[in-house]
């Protein structure tokens, strides 16, 4: 083991029930490196980590960390080694202080056996203050944003004497100034000498924070790449096994309006919008978090009711009072969050991609399975959802494959308008360029499509038209031949009407 590398992954194999997640995988990390570690959902990037982590036992294969055999058997072996996971979700008492956080498990003693709080203080903040951080450890966690409670759990890392701290997607839930903050605290740990994996699907992050990158496919070892090296096609092939082509938009809106919204407010988020969507078109709607993209797209889906404005349909004017009422008018929503909003997890495949249209089904003796079984398969092949059967549980599908069967369940209601909020979250490349796909198959056939999301290079790539929203307006209506990211920010960021 060579004396600039910390930790040395040879030959991980790990088996769970009818499926081998790793086989015979390596990796190795060096002192002091943020090093990428990359795939697509069910590649078994998680499972490596877990392993790592004490979290799951491999069947095969050995670990050495500073050049000795580790005997990691379970979390609290991890932590000895000087191994700590900052989870995708953070796990944190949020009642307690950020102090209270950090030595959770380890407090300090006072007399007679008490906590010593004032030292709970001064050592957190001590720690914090290293890091560059001026969070007050005595602030509730609950009262902090996301960004700053991942520095917390890091620095509950810390606190363990931390060598390797492993990032599972740690920017899927932050802001564009979140993951700016991101950034820093990556640096930093990587100024401190602490050695980082970090796990994302942004390829824009890898690029900008990580050394070197290892790809995992199918649960096995494709390779390892000096990031300076490679390029994200390159990635993106060892991802998949194929080349996935830069998709463009190449359908042609029709000049039939379909859906005309103005002055749409609700609430303290919408105010004023106005919006022209036509046939066969795909406008994108972009804005920072807060923006009330989302918000707007509930009014839409008659999900929040109370809004004054006009909404005109096919050159009808319309009230959406429920989200029945916008299915009927031929509107209806992908949700951002889709296991909460989108799924019911518990329930099969089939379950869940005929939930919105059941009554389809329903007849004097029941439900009748032929018939539902017919579409719900007919999806499954449409939208290339990988399952072994429509019976299986929607829970212990890959994210891509959930987020495909929310589209699914929500084409199945054969709509005009389509909304997509967030529509690629969480989910790997390939899965991503499948949806890319759909989107513009769904507008060549002529339907109308509105995708909210944070990632400008996708609005980018899929629209026809972009508008952008600050603070609860839209402030530009961008056509497709005058995109331009720095343009698109400055709006969002600064305003100005256009």
């Amino acid at each position: 083991m060579n004396s600039d590398t910390i930790l040395e992954m040879k030959g991980i194999t790990k088996i769970f029930p009818g499926v081998k997640a790793l086989d015979q995988v390596d990796f190795d990390l060096k002192r002091g490196e943020v090093h990428a570690l990359l795939g697509e959902n069910g590649s078994g990037k998680s499972t490596l980590i877990k392993v790592l982590g004490g979290i799951h036992k491999a069947e095969e294969g050995e670990i050495f960390i500073d050049g000795e055999k580790a005997e990691i058997e379970g979390v609290h072996d991890a932590d000895k080694y000087g191994v700590s996971i900052v989870h995708q979700e953070l796990s944190f008492a949020p009642d307690m202080t950020v102090g209270e956080n950090i030595f959770m498990g380890k407090e300090p003693k006072g007399k007679f056996g008490l906590v010593d709080s004032k030292k709970v203080y001064r050592d957190s903040e001590k720690i914090l203050r290293e890091f560059g951080s001026d969070i007050d450890p005595d602030k509730k966690m609950n009262a902090l944003s996301i960004s700053r409670q991942q520095v917390v759990e890091i620095a509950k890392a810390l606190s363990n004497n931390a060598k390797i701290v492993v990032m599972d997607e740690p920017s899927a839930s932050l802001s564009l100034k979140e993951v700016e903050n991101l950034y820093k605290t990556v640096d930093k740990l990587k100024e401190m000498g602490i050695s980082v994996i970090y796990v994302s699907h942004r390829m824009e992050e890898l690029f900008r924070l990580c050394d070197r990158v290892t790809v995992l496919r199918d649960g096995e070892y494709v390779g390892t790449r000096e990031i300076k090296d490679i390029t994200e096609d390159d990635l993106v092939s060892m991802m998949v096994g194929r080349t996935i082509a830069e998709h463009y938009t190449t359908h042609q809106p029709s000049d039939e309006v379909i859906l005309k919204v103005e002055n749409i407010s609700c609430g303290d988020m919408v105010k004023n919008v106005d919006l022209e969507l036509h046939k066969g078109e795909v406008i994108g709607i972009s804005g920072i978090v807060g923006a009330g993209r989302s918000e707007f797209a509930r009014v839409l889906a008659g999900i929040d009711t109370d809004y004054k404005g006009k909404i005109t349909l096919e050159g009808k004017p319309i009230r959406i009072h429920n989200p029945v009422e916008a299915m009927k008018h031929g509107i209806i929503l992908v949700p951002e969050d889709r296991k909460k909003q989108g799924l019911v997890l518990s329930q099969t495949v089939d379950f869940n991609l005929s939930l919105c249209v059941l009554k389809e089904f329903i007849g004097v003796v029941g439900i009748n399975s032929k018939k539902q079984r017919q579409i719900c398969d007919g999806m499954i092949e449409e939208l290339n959802i990988k399952v072994t059967s429509g019976e299986m549980t929607t829970q212990k599908l890959s994210g891509g494959n959930q987020q495909k069967v929310v589209i699914g369940k929500a084409l199945a209601t054969n709509p005009k308008i389509l909304l997509l909020d967030e529509p690629t979250r969480g989910i790997d490349v390939g899965a991503k360029a499948e949806i890319y796909d759909l989107i513009d198959k769904l507008a060549k056939k002529g339907m109308a499509v509105i995708i909210i999301s944070s990632e400008l290079p996708e609005i980018m790539r899929v629209s026809d038209t972009v508008y952008v929203m600050r603070r609860g307006e839209t402030v530009a209506r961008i056509p497709k031949e005058q995109l331009d990211e720095e343009v698109i920010i400055k709006h969002a960021t600064m305003g100005g009407n256009s």
